[in-house]
């Protein structure tokens, strides 16, 4: 199997003429030899009984790679025999952790990362006091969702609000502004004279600027265990993510408490001076 995915590779990465029905050719005995080992591995699920704790733990571990299998033999089947473009949200990056993502980060230096997407919320002193997991791509019933949420949560405490370009369209910002006044969100590519007056205004540059510090806090969050998930499954990965999100705000009211007692310090030792 290892040799003919080698070759597979080979085919894929070399010029030459005819590549296109080598690459057919070396792909079809590679997926025979797949197909021939999904059928063993499912004949041998039939016969075999298990007999201890070890053994069914086993076989449930044989049962998902086994799924995989079957899911990449369809795969590669469809997108280099058949020619057809696999929807994104079919792919499997991870067989060890299905849940993982593939996410374009567009940034300098980091094209893309696995992992998954979370939304954090933080209030005007950093403190996240919101965060949940969501899919590939925010779309127009999430953001309005998770606006609404907010303004449950927090009623008229609720004095501003401002997202990410990822979270921007045309639709969200007429739909959340009646419902919350003070609303930043950037519009996506060349805005309108209308909305570039808006986004030229003090009050929206002022906000703009106060949403740039949540880089700051998302790199803060990073360094306190978020950076890497060492629990497996999508289970484990939620409650890895509410310790982070718990661990960070710890440490945030603990630098405020510290410079709390700085200041005071500070100023008894002005007076007795």
């Amino acid at each position: 199997m290892k040799y003919q995915f080698r070759e597979v590779q080979k085919v894929k990465k070399s010029g030459g003429k005819y590549k296109e029905s080598r690459v057919q050719s070396a792909t079809k005995n590679y997926l025979e030899l797949a197909i021939t080992l999904t059928k063993k591995v499912a004949e041998f699920r039939t016969i075999f009984k298990a007999s201890s704790l070890r053994e069914t733990i086993l076989l449930l571990s044989l049962e998902h790679f086994h799924q995989m299998l079957d899911k990449h033999i369809d795969l590669i089947e469809r997108r280099i025999l058949k020619g057809e473009k696999i929807p994104h949200n079919e792919k499997v990056f991870s067989l060890f952790e299905p849940h993982t993502k593939w996410i374009n980060k567009g940034k300098a230096g980091v094209i893309a990362e696995l992992g998954q997407k979370h939304l954090i919320v933080t209030d005007q002193h950093h403190f996240i006091v919101y965060h949940e997991l969501i899919g590939d791509t925010p779309d127009i019933a999430f953001t309005l969702e998770v606006s609404q949420r907010l303004k449950k949560l927090f009623g008229t405490r609720l004095f501003s609000l401002s997202f990410d370009k990822g979270f921007s369209s045309k639709e969200i910002i007429e739909q959340i502004q009646p419902t919350i006044a003070n609303v930043m969100i950037k519009t996506k590519g060349k805005p309108s004279k209308a909305r570039l007056e808006i986004e030229q205004e003090p009050a929206f540059k002022k906000r703009y600027k106060t949403h740039q510090a949540i880089e700051s806090n998302i790199n803060q969050l990073q360094y306190h265990g978020l950076d890497k998930c060492r629990d497996k499954g999508q289970e484990n990965f939620k409650k890895y993510v509410s310790l982070a999100v718990v661990s960070y705000n710890l440490h945030r009211l603990g630098n405020l408490i510290k410079k709390q007692l700085n200041s005071r310090n500070s100023k008894k030792a002005t007076k007795a001076a």
